[in-house]
C-alpha cells in the first residue's frame, strides 16, 4: 500500500485515488468564485485588490490543505462569503474601524477559537446557544448579504425620502441582473460551478461591450501581498467597541463549521456508536488555524464551504481530495490577470446567490411559538436594517431570554446565555 492510500485511510473508507481527485476538482470549480468575489468586496475597504486575489487563493489554499492533513476530511475551506461583507461594509465602511484593525478583531476571534476548543468550553458554548437564535443568524445574513449584493449591483440605491429605491436600469445593472439569471438558471439545472461559470460569462460579455478592459495577459506571476500582510493591529482591536464583533466573527465561524463539519461527518461515515464525529476538534482547529494565518496574510474570517459537499457527493471521503482543491488554489494564482478585470458589479450577484442559499434555512424554524418566534424573527431583520450582524445578535439574544423570563422557562436560559445576554445589553448601550 503506498503513503497516500496509507496516510488517507483510502482502503478504510472504501474510496480510490482517482475518485478523491476528481471529486477535489469539482469543489474546486463550484467554489472557485469566491477568488473573484473575496477581492471585489474587501477591495471596497481600499485594500489592494490584486493583493486580496493572491491572499484569497493562499488562504483558500492553506486551510483546505489543513482539512486535508490535519483533519483528513473532504471540505474545503476559503475566506466566507457574509463575515467577508461583514468586515467589509459594518466593521470598517459602517462604523469607520480601518482595515488593518479589522484584521485584528479577526485574529483574535480565531485566537479565541482556538482557545476554546483546547479548553472544552466550545462545548458548553455550542450547547447553551439556543438552536433557534443559531438558525436565525444564518437566515439574517443571508438576508444581509443579499441586499449588500444589490446594493453593489446598484438595483438598490440610497434614498433620503425613503432610506432606499429602485436604482436606475443602466447597461451594469442589465449585465449584472444577466449575471444573476444566469446563476439561478445554472443552480436550476444542477450545475456544478454555475456562480463562477455565471461569473466568466457576464465578464466576457462585458469586455465584447467595451464595458470592461482586456487583462493585459491572462497568465502572471502572482501579485505580491506586500501591501497588506501582516498589516493587522491586533492591540487596536483590543477595545470594548469591538468585542461585539469578534464575538460575532467567533460565533458565526464555529456554529457554522460545528454543524457543517457534523453533517459531513456523518455523510462520509465519521460517526461512532454514541453518534460523534471521529477527529471533530481537528477539523475545527484546522478552521481557527486558518483563520488566524488568513488575518495575518490580509484577509476576513476563513470557514468551511458548504459547496465541499459537492464533492463529498461525487465520492470524496478522505482528505486527499481536499489536496487536490488545496492544489488548484495555488495552481490559480498565476490567472490573476483574469481575476483583476472583473468589476464588484460582475460579482456582486453571488452575494445574492449565497444569501439564497442561506435564507433557505428558514424552513427549519419554528414560528408557531412567540418564545422562538419572536427573538428568531428580530435576529433576521435586524440584521439588515441595522446593517450589523453583532446588532442583530445582540437583538436575538435579549428577546430570547426576556421570552423565557416572562414565560417563566428558566431551565432553557443557561448560565452562559445570561451572560451573553448581558453582553448584548451592554453592547447595545454604548453601539
Amino acid at each position: 500500500m503506498s503513503f497516500i492510500e496509507s496516510f488517507f485511510k483510502i482502503s478504510e473508507r472504501n474510496t480510490t485515488v482517482k475518485r478523491e481527485i476528481s471529486a477535489g476538482i469539482a469543489t474546486f470549480v463550484t467554489m472557485s468564485y469566491i477568488i473573484f468575489v473575496n477581492p471585489a468586496i474587501l477591495s471596497t475597504t481600499g485594500m489592494d485588490k490584486e493583493a486580496l486575489i493572491t491572499v484569497t487563493c493562499l488562504a483558500a489554499a492553506l486551510g483546505t490543505l489543513l482539512s486535508a492533513f490535519l483533519a483528513n476530511m473532504p471540505i474545503a475551506l476559503a475566506p466566507a462569503v457574509g463575515l467577508n461583507s461583514f468586515f467589509a461594509y459594518s466593521i470598517v465602511k459602517g462604523q469607520g474601524v480601518p482595515w488593518e484593525i479589522a484584521l485584528g478583531v479577526v485574529f483574535l476571534s480565531g485566537l479565541f477559537y482556538i482557545i476554546l476548543t483546547f479548553t472544552g468550553i466550545r462545548k458548553q458554548i455550542a450547547n447553551a446557544i439556543p438552536r433557534p437564535i443559531s438558525l436565525a443568524a444564518s437566515v439574517g445574513i443571508g438576508l444581509f448579504i443579499t441586499f449588500i449584493g444589490l446594493r453593489s449591483m446598484k438595483i438598490i440605491v440610497a434614498s433620503p425620502a425613503t432610506l432606499v429605491a429602485l436604482g436606475d436600469f443602466t447597461s451594469e445593472v442589465a449585465l449584472s441582473l444577466f449575471g444573476l439569471f444566469l446563476m439561478i438558471l445554472f443552480d436550476a439545472k444542477k450545475v456544478s460551478g454555475g456562480i463562477l461559470f455565471s461569473i466568466i460569462i457576464t465578464t466576457i460579455i462585458g469586455i465584447i461591450l467595451g464595458m470592461i478592459s482586456l487583462p493585459t495577459s491572462l497568465i502572471a506571476m502572482p501579485p505580491s501581498i506586500a501591501p497588506i500582510a501582516m498589516k493587522l493591529d491586533i492591540m487596536g482591536a483590543l477595545q470594548w467597541s469591538l468585542a461585539g464583533a469578534i464575538f460575532s466573527f467567533l460565533f458565526i465561524d464555529l456554529f457554522n463549521s460545528l454543524a457543517f463539519i457534523i453533517a459531513c461527518g456523518k455523510e462520509i461515515g465519521l460517526e461512532d456508536s454514541e453518534g460523534r464525529i471521529k477527529d471533530i476538534d481537528k477539523m475545527l482547529y484546522a478552521d481557527s488555524i486558518a483563520t488566524i494565518s488568513g488575518a495575518m496574510m490580509g484577509t476576513s474570517t476563513i470557514s468551511t464551504f458548504s459547496e465541499s459537499t459537492v464533492g463529498i457527493a461525487a465520492g470524496a471521503r478522505t482528505g486527499l481530495a481536499s489536496v487536490a482543491t488545496g492544489v488548484l488554489f495555488i495552481l490559480a494564482l498565476f490567472f490573476t490577470p483574469i481575476v483583476t478585470i472583473v468589476p464588484l458589479f460582475i460579482a456582486a450577484p453571488a452575494l445574492v446567490m449565497v444569501g439564497v442559499y442561506m435564507f433557505r434555512n428558514i424552513v427549519h424554524m419554528d414560528f408557531s411559538d412567540m418564545k422562538i418566534a419572536v427573538p428568531s424573527f428580530l435576529t433576521i431583520v435586524m440584521m439588515p436594517l441595522s446593517y450589523n450582524i453583532v446588532i442583530g445578535l445582540s437583538f436575538g439574544f435579549i428577546s430570547y431570554i426576556m421570552m423565557h423570563v416572562i414565560d417563566k422557562d428558566f431551565k432553557k436560559i443557561p448560565p452562559i446565555l445570561w451572560i451573553i445576554g448581558i453582553l448584548s445589553v451592554v453592547f447595545l448601550l454604548v453601539a
